[in-house]
C-alpha cells in the first residue's frame, strides 16, 4: 500500500495558487543563483584560458578550457545519484540547500584562483578541482529541483509551473551574461584579463546566503511515510524503471547536446567562426537568451494543451532539419541583427524540449525514486553530450571539420525524435499527478 501513496494525500494537494506561486519562485530562485554560478566559468573563458593555459593560439587555449567544462560535467551523474538519494530519503528541501552550498564554495574557489604565472601548473589542476566540485553540486541541483518545481505544480497546468524551472536556468546564464557586458563597459581587455573575470564568480559565491535563505523557508513536497519506502533512493529501485531510465537518457541526449550548442558554444561561435568582436557577440547573446527565457511559460502552455508527447516530436523533428541550416547560415552572416533572430529561431525549437524537460522526467517515476531518477538519468546524458559539446565543436574546428559538429548535433536531435515516437504520453500516463 506504501507504494501506491502518491502526492494527492499530502497537504500539497490543498495549496493555494499563491502559496504554489510561492513554492515555485523559491526553489527557482536558488536554480537561478547555482547556474549564475555554474555558466559564468564558460562566458568569462574568453578572458581567463590564457591565465591558466598561456601556451597555443586562441584555439587551444579555448579547447583546455572547455575540457575543463566538460570535466565538470562527469561529475553529475555523481551528483545526481548522490543528491537524488538524499531528496528521496531525506526530502527535496535539504537536498536543494545542500547543492546550492556547494555550488557558491566552487565559484568562490576559482574566485580566489592563483593563475599559471604564480603556481604553474598546479593553477590548471585546482580549477578542475573547483569545477569537479561545482559539477557535483549541479548535478544534484537538477534532480532536486526539476523534481520539487513537478511536485508543487498544480495539476492540470504543470507545464506552464514546472516552465520556470528553465526560465531561472536562462535567468543564470542570462544574468552572467549581463555581468560580462557591464565589466566589459567599465574593464579593458586587458583588465578582464588580469582580474576582471574573477569579479562575476565573487559575485556568484556572495549569492549563496540569498539562495539559502529561499530555500529554507521552502515546504517539503514528501512525506515520511513516503521517504521510508522500501527502495527509497536507492538504484536497485530504480532499475524497476528501467524504459523509463532508458527513454530519459535517449531525450536527454540529443535535447542537451542542441542546448549547449545554441547558448554557452554559441558565444564562442560568433567570436571564432562568424568573425563578431567579443562585445557585439555578448550583446547577441543577452538578447537572445532574454527572449528565450520568455518562451518557456509559453511552450509549458503549450504542452499542457497538446501533451508532453507531441511537444517531444515537435523538438526532435524541427531540431533535425534545422539545426546544421541555421548554424550554416550564421556562418555568413554580417548583421548582429539577422544572427541574433537567426539564434532565436533556433532556440524557439529547444524550448519545446526545455520548457518540460524536468516535467517529462518526473512524470515517469514513482515518488520513492523520483529524485534519482530525474537527476541520475539527467546527468548520464548531460555528462556524455552536453558538456561535451564545447569541446567536440572546437574539436571539430581544430581539425578544419566545423560543419560536422552542426550534423552530429542534428543526428542525435533525430534519436530523440525516435524516442518521443516510441513512448507514451507521460503527461497522460504517467506517476506524478
Amino acid at each position: 500500500m506504501a507504494r501506491q501513496e502518491t502526492l494527492t494525500h499530502t497537504p500539497l494537494a490543498e495549496l493555494t495558487p499563491t502559496q504554489r506561486i510561492f513554492a515555485i519562485v523559491g526553489a527557482s530562485s536558488g536554480n537561478l543563483v547555482e547556474w549564475f554560478d555554474f555558466y559564468i566559468y564558460s562566458f568569462c573563458a574568453l578572458y581567463f584560458s590564457s591565465q591558466f593555459f598561456p601556451k597555443g593560439d586562441p584555439t587551444s587555449q579555448l579547447l583546455n578550457t572547455a575540457g575543463i567544462f566538460a570535466a565538470g560535467f562527469l561529475m553529475r551523474p555523481v551528483g545526481g545519484w548522490l543528491f537524488g538519494r538524499i531528496g528521496d530519503r531525506y526530502g527535496r528541501r535539504r537536498a536543494m540547500m545542500i547543492s546550492v552550498l556547494m555550488m557558491c564554495f566552487g565559484s568562490l574557489m576559482i574566485s580566489v584562483l592563483p593563475t599559471y604565472k604564480s603556481i604553474g601548473n598546479l593553477a590548471p589542476l585546482l580549477l578542475l578541482v573547483a569545477r569537479l566540485f561545482q559539477g557535483l553540486s549541479v548535478g544534484g541541483e537538477y534532480g532536486t529541483s526539476a523534481t520539487y518545481m513537478s511536485e508543487v505544480a498544480q495539476s492540470g497546468k504543470k507545464g506552464f509551473y514546472a516552465s520556470f524551472q528553465y526560465v531561472t536556468l536562462i535567468g543564470g546564464q542570462l544574468l552572467a551574461l549581463l555581468v560580462l557586458v557591464i565589466l566589459q563597459q567599465f574593464l579593458t581587455e586587458p583588465e578582464l584579463k588580469s582580474y576582471g573575470w574573477r569579479i562575476p564568480f565573487a559575485i556568484g559565491a556572495l549569492t549563496a546566503l540569498v539562495s539559502l535563505y529561499l530555500r529554507r523557508s521552502l515546504l517539503e513536497t514528501t512525506t515520511e511515510q513516503q521517504r521510508k519506502i522500501k527502495g527509497a533512493g536507492t538504484l536497485s529501485a530504480l532499475l524497476n524503471h528501467k524504459r523509463a531510465f532508458i527513454t530519459v537518457l535517449g531525450f536527454t541526449a540529443g535535447g542537451s547536446l542542441i542546448f549547449y550548442a545554441f547558448t554557452t558554444y554559441m558565444q564562442k561561435y560568433l567570436v571564432n567562426t562568424v568573425g563578431m568582436g567579443k562585445e557585439t557577440a555578448s550583446f547577441v547573446m543577452t538578447v537572445a537568451l532574454l527572449v528565450y527565457a520568455c518562451l518557456q511559460p509559453v511552450f509549458g502552455l503549450l504542452s499542457d494543451r497538446i501533451g508532453r508527447r507531441s511537444s517531444m516530436l515537435w523538438f526532435g523533428s524541427l531540431a533535425t532539419i534545422f539545426t546544421a541550416p541555421i548554424f550554416f547560415t550564421l556562418r555568413g552572416v554580417t548583421s548582429p541583427v539577422v544572427a541574433c533572430l537567426l539564434i532565436i529561431a533556433a532556440l524557439a525549437i529547444v524550448s519545446l524540449y526545455t520548457s518540460i524537460s524536468g516535467l517529462i522526467k518526473a512524470e515517469m517515476f514513482p515518488v520513492e525514486v523520483r529524485t534519482l531518477g530525474v537527476g541520475f538519468s539527467y546527468a548520464i546524458a548531460n555528462a556524455l553530450f552536453g558538456g561535451s559539446a564545447e569541446y567536440v565543436a572546437l574539436w571539430f574546428k581544430s581539425v578544419g571539420v566545423e560543419q560536422n559538429f552542426y550534423w552530429y548535433v542534428s543526428a542525435m536531435c533525430a534519436l530523440a525524435f525516435v524516442v518521443a515516437w516510441k513512448m507514451p504520453d507521460p503527461g497522460k500516463q504517467g506517476l506524478l499527478k
